[in-house]
């Protein structure tokens, strides 16, 4: 069996996630985000993926980092992926512009400054 990945993997997915998306819109306009299915695509489902990876952090590490608001990410995903049919370009456009500058900093500060040898000696139910 395969090890689970653990926070520190998760975190990674989130940061490559973000830099996906702003990779994808630099440049880019919300009209073109509206029209450009294929863009739009791409960028909800890497908003997906940082939802999912959100989710699949340990609830230790959530609570310590309480200051990243993880509900709302994983709430996020969850519409994405149930109420697909609700979501519209213009509130997905407010994530990218809104919402993912502080939430990729906090990530790379989480990366950098956590003791991840130490950290990740504990035993932390991943399995969700």
């Amino acid at each position: 069996m395969r090890e689970p990945v653990r926070d520190r993997g998760r975190l990674e997915h989130i940061q490559t996630a973000i830099n996906y998306i702003l990779s994808f819109t630099n440049g880019k306009t919300s009209d073109e985000l509206a029209t450009d299915k294929v863009l739009y695509f791409a960028v909800v489902k890497n908003i997906e993926i940082i939802g999912e990876a959100a989710y699949k952090l340990s609830e230790p590490f959530r609570k310590q980092h309480s200051e990243t608001p993880w509900p709302y990410i994983i709430k996020m995903r969850h519409v994405l992926v149930h109420d697909y049919y609700q979501i519209s370009s213009r509130e997905v456009w407010k994530v990218i512009n809104e919402d993912l500058a502080p939430l990729a900093s906090q990530i790379a500060s989480y990366l950098s400054d956590i003791d991840w040898d130490a950290w990740e000696q504990q035993d932390f139910d991943y399995g969700k």
